[in-house]
């Protein structure tokens, strides 16, 4: 399901502990992102770029660390979906 969605290029928002999904899934090589900081060795060690900000986006990939940062996480997940960039919508697919 989630591979899925990076295949089709869909938004995907994560925070917290979510990003274990991700890396279970397999696809967080070459995508920065953030979550909760335990796991940050977990991120790398799948192949992604782990930040630690309120939000980080790449590409479609929304994430944030944990609920303080709801409000920003929030908001930028609405950004992305109304910009279609997720989707591919901005390139013409």
């Amino acid at each position: 399901f989630i591979r899925a969605f990076f295949d089709q290029k869909k938004p995907v928002a994560a925070i917290c502990h979510a990003p274990w999904t991700m890396i279970e899934a397999g696809v967080l090589k070459g995508r920065t992102l953030t979550s909760y900081p335990t796991l940050k060795v977990d991120v790398e060690n799948a192949g992604g770029i782990w930040i630690n900000e309120e939000v980080v986006v790449d590409n479609g990939l929304v994430t944030s660390r944990d609920p303080n940062d709801l409000p920003a996480f929030c908001a930028t997940l609405v950004d992305e979906i109304a910009e279609g960039v997720g989707a591919g919508l901005a390139a013409g697919n």
